[in-house]
């Protein structure tokens, strides 16, 4: 059982419209992980902990788009529907938007990378942040990669994450390795009342 204390905080990648099923870059199940991640951001909501969401803000010419010479197709183009959460993702209003990938010659695949994010988290006292979101092999993972590396205890809600799977098994790959890091999984039931 993992008890919430008032050193941990809730972040979750990238629930936007261009990454759920019918989306420019969509995910398979990306929908599917939506109702459980309210559950999480009702509980720290209610028990007033911080909550960060992350947002892909791409401008039009992204480096990371194909016709930049990237690998994706065009996403998350700032202020478009694509960029957007869906309706039923409903977040509390105190919850603290991370826009990031927002330059357009880097890619940024981490909540960290360009932005204000540890200054957050720093400033707040946050030692331990419960992570999930879109997608497992890329935004999620690189976040974990690089809040271990910053000395952050993690907890990875792998029922509360999708991959991309380019390649069939990338997913579970990507949460071997962050294990492997010392991402604690977690699931609802684990999580103390």
């Amino acid at each position: 059982m993992e008890t919430l204390t008032t050193h941990d905080a809730l972040l979750i990648a990238d629930i936007q419209n261009d990454f759920l099923p019918s989306g420019a870059l969509g995910i398979r199940g990306g929908d599917e992980i939506i109702p459980i991640l309210l559950r999480y951001l009702h509980r720290f909501h209610t028990q007033g902990l911080p909550i960060f969401l992350t947002r892909d803000w791409h401008p039009p010419d992204h480096c990371s788009f194909r016709d930049q010479g990237g690998l994706w197709p065009v996403h998350c183009v700032a202020g478009s529907p694509g960029s957007l959460p869906p309706p039923k993702f409903e977040a509390p209003a105190s919850a603290v938007i991370i826009y990031k990938a927002i330059d357009a010659d880097r890619e940024a695949y981490s909540a960290f990378q360009g932005t204000l994010l540890r200054r957050h988290l720093v400033a707040i006292g946050v030692r331990r942040l419960f992570i999930g979101g879109l997608a497992t092999d890329y935004c999620v993972l690189n976040t974990v990669k690089n809040a271990r590396a910053l000395g952050y205890d993690v907890c990875l809600l792998t029922d509360g994450i999708k991959a991309v799977n380019l390649q069939p098994e990338d997913g579970r790959h990507a949460e071997q390795e962050m294990i492997g890091l010392g991402a604690v999984p977690v699931q609802w039931e684990m999580l103390a009342a």
